[in-house]
């Protein structure tokens, strides 16, 4: 490898955020951060930048080369489904190590009430009857299915207000950044008059409010699945992944 290795990152994520701000310092990494380019004014991040999709894992591939990258680190969202894939091709065809870093999922303990959902359309099935008032903290994508649930009333939490009005028919949106405290998700709960959660099991404790906000409340969560990942090396946490990068830098 070159005397300063190049690693590129991708982003989306806290964690993706505090490697950035690792690596800036680290006088051995030359560290590049991609993020997707679907959040409008993103979390500041620390060193060099690039925003936007690579075109699949052709385009992901010729990027790796043309930059000359020595390492590959993935740590874009748990829900993130096309790039993960298109990151392991690429990476294969140019022998770059990849490392993926992917915070653990929630479990459910005693006192939740979980429903398992495979996707959004799933989740439009499992809707009517459970509840007439929904807090759905899913994000913009996808939301089209559910425009045939006209007596649902959604509150949906987004990070930022949508470019395009949402295919709702009884719906309030809350802007808001995380993260949530439990008792404050109570009270959001309780204001809204809110009888079920709609939830990606994204991990993390920045959102977990809501989950123990559903559990103390009593209220039925429908949890959406994780994509399939592809295979290769995975870690759960940033020290793992740290000490995954100085076995190949020192």
């Amino acid at each position: 490898m070159a005397e300063r290795v190049r690693l590129l990152l991708l982003g989306g994520t806290g964690e993706a955020a505090a490697l950035a701000a690792r690596f800036a310092g680290d006088p051995r990494i030359e560290a590049i951060t991609s993020l997707a380019g679907r959040t409008q004014a993103p979390a500041a991040i620390a060193g060099r930048l690039r925003t936007g999709g690579f075109g699949g894992a052709d385009g992901l591939s010729a990027y790796l080369a043309d930059e000359k990258i020595d390492l590959l680190i993935d740590a874009t969202h748990p829900y993130a489904a096309r790039m993960p894939h298109a990151a392991a091709e690429a990476c294969i065809r140019r022998g770059v190590p990849r490392l993926r870093l992917l915070r653990p999922p929630w479990a459910s303990i005693d006192g939740d009430r979980w429903i398992g959902a495979s996707d959004m359309t799933d989740v439009t099935a499992k809707l009517p009857g459970l509840a007439r008032r929904v807090f759905l903290t899913t994000g913009q994508r996808d939301l089209d299915v559910l425009a045939p649930l006209i007596d649902i009333w959604f509150l949906i939490r987004l990070i930022e207000p949508p470019v395009t009005p949402l295919p709702l028919a009884l719906c309030e949106i809350r802007l808001a950044r995380g993260p949530f405290r439990t008792k404050n998700e109570i009270s959001l709960f309780r204001d809204h008059r809110i009888e079920a959660l709609v939830s990606k099991n994204s991990g993390g404790e920045a959102t977990y409010g809501k989950i123990e906000a559903a559990r103390a409340l009593g209220l039925p969560v429908v949890m959406v699945e994780r994509p399939a990942a592809p295979t290769g090396e995975t870690v759960g946490t940033i020290d793992a992944c740290l000490a995954w990068l100085e076995t190949r830098i020192s």
